[in-house]
C-alpha cells in the first residue's frame, strides 16, 4: 500500500456515496486501511449504554465513519478546485505536495 497523498487538516470533496459534492475537513487518516474521517460526513448512529463512572449519559449518538481514500479529492487551496496530487522535490531535498491543476505548492 502506497503512502496516501490526503493528509490531517485537508478541505477534500466526497466524490462518491451519500454524501457526494460535500466539501468538508479530514479529521484523521487511516493508511493502513486506506480511510478517513471526515468532518460531518458518512454521519452513522451509535447507541451507547449510560455509564455514570465514566460520566455518560447514554442514548443515540451521531458520529463520523470512516470513508475510503479513493471517494474523497482534494481542494487546492488556491485555485479552490478539487484536484489530484503530485509530489515535487525541491532545490534543499525537501518533497512538497503540487496542485495538478494549477501547479502551486501550498498545501499544508
Amino acid at each position: 500500500m502506497s503512502k496516501p497523498k490526503i493528509k490531517k487538516n485537508d478541505q477534500v470533496l466526497v466524490i462518491a456515496g451519500r454524501d457526494r459534492g460535500v466539501r468538508a475537513k479530514v479529521l484523521r487518516v487511516q493508511p493502513r486501511r486506506g480511510t478517513a474521517i471526515v468532518e460531518r460526513v458518512n454521519l452513522v448512529k451509535k447507541h451507547t449504554r449510560p455509564n455514570p463512572q465514566r460520566q455518560i449519559q447514554g442514548g443515540i449518538l451521531e458520529r463520523e465513519a470512516p470513508i475510503r481514500l479513493s471517494n474523497l479529492m482534494v481542494i487546492c487551496p488556491d485555485c479552490n478546485e478539487p484536484t489530484r496530487i503530485g509530489k515535487k522535490r525541491l532545490p534543499d531535498g525537501a518533497a512538497v505536495r503540487v496542485c495538478k491543476k494549477c501547479g502551486s505548492e501550498s498545501f499544508g
